[in-house]
């Protein structure tokens, strides 16, 4: 009576750091997961989001990167669009 052929048990000491890699398909992570105690499961989410966030981030800002605008056009504008707030809340 063996290990399945298609599962893995692993038994982590903390004598000395092992480096192991296994492949692993959505649905077993999801599993692996689900054995969690909830403050892993509230740290790993935490991790995941901010991973996401990172993502989209880098995602947006290489979107708006652009060499078409020129450092004195961007401060123009701003001034100009200060400007016009200025006027706007001053009543002119």
């Amino acid at each position: 009576m063996g290990i399945p052929s298609d599962s893995l048990k692993i038994t982590i000491i903390r004598m000395k750091t092992l480096n192991y890699q296994v492949r692993l398909n959505f649905n077993q992570i999801v599993q692996i997961v689900r054995q969690l105690p909830v403050h892993e499961k509230i740290r790993l989410s935490k991790e995941l989001e901010k991973e996401t966030v990172n993502t989209t981030l880098s995602r947006l800002l290489k979107s708006f990167k652009t060499n078409d605008l020129s450092e004195d056009e961007i401060v123009n504008e701003s001034n100009f669009v200060r400007e016009r707030l200025y006027m706007k809340s001053h009543g002119k």
